[in-house]
C-alpha cells in the first residue's frame, strides 16, 4: 500500500469503507487536521503572549518577498541607469573650457597651477598663473619686459 487518493476525494468516495487505502486517506487528513490546529493554537498563544514575535513571523515571508522584489527593481533601476547614461555619453561631447573676456582665468581640471585665460583678441590661453594680466603681456600689474 505504497498510494491512496486524497480524502473526501471522488476516488476516496468510491473506496469500500474496509479498503486500507480508505483507511490511510482518513488518517493522513486527520493528521493535517491535528498539525494546522496544533499550528493556529501556537500563533494564537504567540500573539496574545508575544505580539511583536507574533507580527514578525506573519510578515516575514511579506519582508523576504519585498526585499527580493526591491534588489529585482534596483538591478533593473541601475542597468537602466547604464544605459541611459551610456547614451548620453554617446551623444554629448565632453564640455570644452572656454575662459571669457573680462573674467577671471579658469583653473584647468586634471592640470594642478595652469589656468585658461582669455587673450586680447578672445584667443585661449593655457598659463602657469592665476594672474589675470598674464593673457595680455602683463604679470602682477606690471608691463612684461622682452
Amino acid at each position: 500500500m505504497a498510494d491512496w487518493p486524497a480524502y473526501g476525494s471522488a476516488e476516496w468516495m468510491r473506496l469500500d469503507p474496509r479498503d486500507p487505502r480508505c483507511y490511510a486517506a482518513t488518517l493522513e487528513a486527520a493528521e493535517l487536521h491535528r498539525r494546522a490546529e496544533a499550528e493556529r493554537q501556537r500563533l494564537d498563544h504567540l500573539m496574545d503572549h508575544d505580539p511583536e514575535a507574533w507580527w514578525h513571523e506573519m510578515t516575514s515571508d511579506a519582508n523576504d518577498y519585498a526585499a527580493t522584489l526591491g534588489r529585482s527593481l534596483a538591478t533593473q533601476r541601475a542597468a537602466e541607469e547604464r544605459r541611459i547614461a551610456h547614451a548620453r555619453a554617446a551623444t554629448n561631447l565632453p564640455h570644452q573650457l572656454q575662459a571669457t573676456p573680462g573674467w577671471p582665468p579658469i583653473a584647468i581640471p586634471g592640470q594642478p597651477g595652469w589656468f585658461r585665460h582669455c587673450g586680447t583678441t578672445g584667443e585661449q590661453l593655457d598659463l602657469p598663473t592665476a594672474d589675470p594680466g598674464a593673457a595680455h603681456g602683463r604679470f602682477n600689474g606690471q608691463e612684461a619686459t622682452a
